[in-house]
């Protein structure tokens, strides 16, 4: 019977130790995920505390688990209690973990993270009668892939097919968790779209755990896209975010069929004469450019020779003017597009003068000359003599010609638009006549010492050339010193010795005249009793000829009745000035009949 109070004692003491530890809990909180690059250091922290005790247990144990890879057991990897800190050997994390206490918990600090850390890792708190809880947290990595890689297609993408064609691949290597690839044309992002867009997306795990991620772009491509850019971004996640990185961009070739040609003229710049090398070039829109074949609208069917895209007509004629064109010559065969150009080639035809060659006119005549050069452009026409400008226009005017309007006078035919275009003619002008003597005097007034030489000079123009003889009166001394002649002009020099006053005659004949001019020469030193001696013998020489000549007509009769008496009268040196005059008007008259009469060499006078 004294063992039975006893037992009921012990129910009683049990009771209340139970009700007790209903009463105590432990309060645990930890992060739901803890983020963290690969190759960092974890933190993953435990909170904990004990309520409705009235002090902290003294004996307390701590255990960290973390969850077994494949399965979902656990593998313990720490241990405390206490004084006894206990890190399991043979786990993943020994030599890598350290657990710090905390004022209300406990801190899992994990050095080095690596992929296969990724799981979910426990934290044990047992308070034993104080109570015991258990929280988890779940630790992800993250590792950035590498920059992403693009390739576009080598060949050409024609525009003609049915179905998307591959445009591009791009690839993320070595990511985790697993990157994202999305596609973008000049800047906004390609949707997926059926029969216009498809993406093709092929992920690998590598044996390292990281993932790489290829992806294939297929598109519908239009000609538009010929200037359009393709790139590829990548998106993935990190601590606490999302980041993205673009790859280059690229453009594709576009094959697409010629809906326009043009066609031009290369060179030369400008007009084109003849001569010239002419090249002209056509191009289309399509791509890749096509072969095109040229022709000439006034020959449809030549098919014309050319490199290329480019026709060479070298050396152009006037003939080859008229309106080319080229068409494109496509995959699918001939197109009716074209290209066309009005081709003109400009002439100036050789110059045409009238009169040809040469012209003979006669001093004093008029004459028109002409100077016409056919040409496709507006002309201009120059008339040069002995290198001056002597008129414009096509029409040369020549009036009242004189042996200076002799000579070879050119025309030059130039084309304003075109200098490289000009031609030239040219006519002689040949001037007939009777000699000109060089010098508006007919008579010439000089002085010169006894004793001393003089040198008259005659000029004289003229066609026929004229030739030039001498007359001299007063001087057995005289000897022509020069005679020389050009194409119509001849010049005589003689040099006469001065004894006593001297008169020449210069005469210059051809078949067309003659003409003269006369010298005179007053001696210094002679006195004029002299001169009137040679006047007055020269007087009675011609009074002496006349009378014999009358009487041997039988006009005078002989006897007293004929005879006339000569009374010598003192004369005044006034009267001895009218003689000289009176007798040079003789001497004139001589000279002049020497001149229409022989001609008298210095030998015979």
């Amino acid at each position: 019977m004294a063992l039975l109070p006893k037992i009921f004692l012990l129910l009683f003491l049990h009771s209340c130790l139970l009700n007790w530890r209903a009463w105590a809990k432990v309060d645990l909180s930890m992060d739901e995920s803890i983020e963290v690059y690969l190759g960092d250091s974890a933190e993953i922290p435990c909170r904990y505390n004990f309520t409705n005790v009235s002090h902290e247990p003294s004996f307390v144990i701590i255990q960290w688990f973390v969850e077994a890879v494949g399965s979902r057991s656990r593998v313990r990897i720490f241990y405390r209690e206490n004084n006894l800190t206990v890190v399991d050997d043979g786990t993943d994390y020994s030599g890598r973990i350290e657990v710090i206490p905390e004022q209300q918990g406990t801190l899992l600090i994990i050095q080095n993270v690596q992929l296969y850390d990724e799981r979910v890792f426990f934290c044990q708190v047992n308070g034993m009668s104080a109570g015991s809880a258990e929280g988890k947290a779940h630790l992800r990595v993250f590792a950035p892939p590498e920059a992403p890689l693009i390739e576009g297609v080598l060949d050409g993408i024609s525009v003609t097919k049915e179905m998307p064609s591959k445009v591009a691949s791009c690839e993320a290597r070595n990511g985790f968790p697993k990157p994202n690839i999305t596609w973008h044309k000049n800047g906004i992002a390609l949707i997926p779209a059926p029969g216009y867009v498809n993406v093709l997306t092929l992920v690998t795990r590598e044996s390292s755990g990281f993932y790489s991620v290829q992806s294939t772009l297929e598109y519908q491509v239009g000609k538009e896209d010929k200037d359009a850019h393709f790139s590829c971004e990548v998106s993935f996640f990190v601590p606490g975010a999302i980041r993205t990185t673009e790859s280059q961009s690229i453009n594709i070739t576009v094959h697409y069929p010629t809906t326009m040609v043009e066609l031009w003229k290369e060179s030369p710049q400008g007009l084109v004469k003849e001569g010239d090398t002419v090249e002209l070039r056509c191009q289309g829109d399509g791509n890749p450019p096509p072969p095109f074949i040229f022709s000439r609208e006034q020959d449809p069917e030549v098919k014309l020779e050319s490199k290329g895209d480019v026709l060479i007509l070298s050396p152009v004629s006037r003939l080859h003017s008229g309106l080319y064109s080229c068409h494109p010559l496509d995959n699918d065969g001939y197109t009716e597009v074209k290209g066309e150009v009005q081709l003109t080639v400009h002439y100036l035809d050789p110059a045409v003068v009238v009169p040809k060659e040469s012209e003979v006119m006669f001093r004093g005549e008029d004459l028109t000359a002409t100077c016409n050069a056919l040409s496709s452009l507006k002309t201009s026409t120059t008339w040069y003599k002995d290198g001056k400008q002597v008129g414009r226009g096509n029409t040369l005017h020549l009036q009242d010609a004189t042996y200076e309007t002799r000579g070879v006078y050119m025309c030059e035919v130039t084309v304003p638009s075109l200098p490289a275009l000009q031609t030239s003619g040219s006519v002689e002008i040949i001037v007939h006549g009777s000699p000109q003597l060089v010098g508006v005097e007919q008579k010439v007034q000089l002085e010169g010492a006894q004793g001393r030489t003089v040198n008259l000079s005659c000029e004289a123009m003229g066609y026929p050339l004229p030739s030039i003889s001498w007359t001299i009166v007063g001087s057995q001394n005289w000897y022509e010193v020069m005679n020389k002649a050009s194409e119509n002009m001849v010049y005589s020099v003689v040099s006469v010795r001065v004894t006593s006053d001297i008169s020449a005659l210069c005469n210059a004949s051809n078949n067309m005249g003659t003409e003269f001019k006369m010298f005179s020469i007053k001696a210094k030193g002679s006195g004029v009793i002299i001169v009137v001696i040679i006047l007055c013998l020269l007087l009675l020489a011609f009074l002496g000829s006349i009378i014999y000549f009358l009487r041997k007509k039988g006009k005078i009769p002989c006897g007293r009745s004929g005879k006339q008496e000569i009374t010598k009268e003192k004369t005044t040196k006034d009267d001895i000035v009218v003689e000289m005059k009176t007798n040079t008007k003789n001497e004139e008259a001589v000279l002049l009949k020497a001149v229409n009469g022989d001609k008298k060499g210095p030998t015979d006078q």
